[in-house]
């Protein structure tokens, strides 16, 4: 993949994510965005931030102590971690919802959120 897609896949990946976040009440979970990334902000003050890494050509999570790496697979046309091959979205899920400090905050997905 070449920057100009990378940047374009990642920036539709983290694009996807804060429109999805928009329906959340913020007292649930909260969100910011800048360019190449979207932090979520949970009640108690804990942050999960997802980010675009160009050196690399990744979308890294960073869940509380713990980072997760996503690479682009082209066949099932979207991040896969690179140790699970689970993707972004539900790493994503997993991690909200059982780290204790997002205060166990289900994040769940809408219909049709890939």
């Amino acid at each position: 993949m070449d920057d100009r897609e990378f940047v374009a896949k990642s920036d539709a990946c983290l694009g996807r994510v804060a429109k999805w976040l928009e329906d959340f009440d913020p007292d649930d979970v909260d969100y910011a965005t800048a360019d190449g990334s979207v932090t979520l902000e949970f009640p108690d003050g804990a942050k999960f931030i997802l980010s675009r890494q160009s050196a690399t050509k990744q979308v890294w999570l960073a869940a509380g102590s713990r980072g997760y790496h996503y690479n682009y697979d082209t066949a099932r046309d979207t991040w896969v971690d690179d140790k699970t091959a689970t993707n972004y979205i539900g790493g994503l899920r997993k991690r909200s919802a059982r780290n204790r400090s997002s205060g166990g905050v289900r994040v769940a997905l809408q219909a049709g959120f890939a």
